[in-house]
């Protein structure tokens, strides 16, 4: 009887194509389009001016180079670089590394073309980001996933123009949300993939949270008023160009505070009133412990907080030279962007809630008058450039009803952050070990980027198999200098002991396990030399229901 021929296997070797727009030509937009091309199509978008063309002149045919912070080199090409708008059709994600001002251009020029299901992703989305999407693209928006994030991934500049880049940190974590909160988990793996192991996509429950939660919208407009107002400036040139956040007085501290505490009772207002989950909205002084804690010399008020955080060092206002001293420019962008794309947005809503904002009312009236906008009349959002800004009365909005329909926001009364996208952690078997744990979705995303990352150091266990899957022969030691987070172990289809234990951020089976007769050792193994409450993963191929294990042939496949 001839030997049936051997079926193909379980587990698809298919190609998934994916393509990502990057938006921008600055330093994060060239870092992102260097990062990305290593290992997906990539096309950079941007609308200013002639920077496409220049950016492509730039480049030539040669490779961009991105030095990334782990001292290593990504050589990679942009699939194109170009200012049509149609591209937008081929884009699976399309990230958006522009000033906030711009989104908007982005959103309406795209929104022709953009396909179902398409990840839109804004680095940072400052206030309102899904709102203004939701606006420009009207009926598509709902078939799109909106993912705000609160800040950029990296610290980053290009060291020549279109040509080259380094990234000088990578953040550990950071925050993002998506509308609609039930495309969370697509969202996160998309986003994870793209930016690699760190930072770490940390799940905020919607984007509101976000929205108010922008601090550019509180210290930019809020200390440039405290030293140039006309109660603390008289309108001569200073000798100095004074500091800005170490520079921050007792009277700017009362400027900031009375701005903060005002956002936090918008927060308050909507929380009571639609059940939301706004814990992220955290108040300035908070959010400078989340970001900076342990970093500032002082942690016990607002104003000691900014003035000891080392970051801020020697950092000053923004100035002009004018006969031999300083004025304040007062068309930065602290102003010219933070109060239409922050300030607005907060005051806008406050207005709807009924909310009194008397400190953001008066540094919005004198900040519109710094950079020549009408966005206020007689204390209401109806000047004649309200449309130019982020304010929730720019997109028509009057009411709460109208602003949590363009939101995603149920007004049930109920939390309405969507369904969550964890479920609860399984409670270990009795045998399992005390120190074991069930998998979060957090961990899954880390664990699958690990697998997929090109940015982490990789220790490979490349020793020829042992003969009748016996397992006697030592695996050579791994020096410990190599043992720098995050490392991923690569190992093969048996175990052997490790010189070091408790010294790997993460042990990945790659089609291993499947081939093990007893899957204990290899998974003992692994938690022997994975440090404590770090991650065990597996990708592993599945047997079918009509598999049969008194079945020889069927035995020696799976072998």
């Amino acid at each position: 009887k001839p030997k049936p021929k051997v079926p193909p296997p379980a587990e698809s070797e298919e190609k998934n194509p994916f393509t990502v727009l990057v938006c921008g030509g600055g330093n994060a937009a060239q870092v992102a389009c260097g990062m990305f091309s290593a290992r997906y199509n990539t096309i950079a978008v941007s609308f200013f001016a002639e920077e496409a063309q220049k950016w492509k002149d730039a480049l030539g045919s040669d490779d961009y180079e991105l030095t990334v912070d782990t001292g290593k080199k990504i050589i990679a090409k942009p699939d194109d670089v170009t200012n049509d708008p149609s591209v937008a059709a081929k884009a699976d994600a399309i990230i958006l590394a522009v000033p906030s001002f711009a989104h908007g251009e982005y959103f309406e020029k795209f929104a022709p073309y953009i396909k179902p299901g398409t990840v839109v992703a804004c680095m940072p989305a400052r206030s309102g980001g899904d709102i203004l999407l939701s606006a420009k693209l009207g009926a598509k928006a709902k078939d799109c996933i909106f993912v705000g994030f609160e800040t950029l991934p990296w610290a980053c500049r290009f060291t020549e123009w279109g040509r080259k880049a380094t990234v000088l940190g990578t953040k550990g974590g950071i925050l993002a949300a998506v509308t609609p909160p039930e495309k969370t988990p697509l969202a996160y793996a998309i986003m994870q993939g793209l930016l690699g192991v760190f930072p770490n996509v940390t799940e905020s429950p919607n984007n509101l949270g976000i929205s108010l939660r922008n601090p550019g919208a509180v210290i930019h407009p809020g200390v440039m008023y405290g030293r140039w107002c006309a109660e603390k400036w008289d309108g001569k040139p200073v000798a100095e160009k004074p500091l800005f956040y170490q520079g921050v007085e007792d009277f700017s501290e009362g400027v900031l505070l009375g701005l903060t505490n005002e956002v936090q009772a918008v927060k308050n207002k909507m929380q009571e009133l639609c059940g939301l989950d706004l814990k992220d909205a955290v108040d300035l002084k908070q959010w400078y412990l989340d970001c900076y804690g342990g970093q500032m010399g002082d942690e016990s008020t607002l104003k000691s907080c900014m003035n000891t955080n080392p970051g801020y060092k020697g950092l000053t206002h923004p100035c002009k030279e004018v006969d031999g001293g300083f004025v304040p420019d007062l068309n930065y962008r602290y102003l010219s962007e933070d109060v239409p794309t922050g300030m607005c947005f907060n005051m806008g809503l406050g207005e709807i809630l009924g909310v009194p904002m008397p400190m953001t009312d008066k540094v919005l009236s004198w900040a519109q008058d710094c950079i020549g906008m009408k966005i206020m009349v007689d204390g209401k959002m109806a000047g004649s450039d309200i449309a130019k800004t982020r304010a929730p009365q720019a997109l028509g909005i009057k009411t709460l009803a109208e602003f949590c329909e363009k939101a995603g926001i149920a007004t049930s009364g109920s939390p309405s952050a969507g369904p969550s996208v964890a479920a609860p952690s399984a409670a270990p078997s009795p045998s399992a070990p005390a120190s074991m744990r069930t998998a979060s979705s957090e961990d899954l995303r880390l664990m699958s980027s690990l697998a997929a990352s090109a940015y982490c150091p990789v220790v490979e266990t490349d020793t020829p198999p042992v003969p009748d899957d016996t397992d006697t022969a030592p695996l050579p030691e791994v020096p410990a200098a190599m043992l720098t987070p995050p490392v991923l172990l690569v190992a093969s289809t048996r175990t052997a002991s490790l010189a070091v234990p408790d010294s790997f951020d993460s042990a990945y089976f790659m089609e291993s396990l499947s081939h093990a007769e007893d899957r204990t050792p290899p998974l003992a193994e692994a938690k022997r030399i994975v440090k404590p409450g770090h991650l065990i993963g597996a990708w592993q191929w599945m047997l079918k229901p009509d598999f049969n294990y008194s079945e020889p042939y069927h035995m020696g496949l799976k072998r």
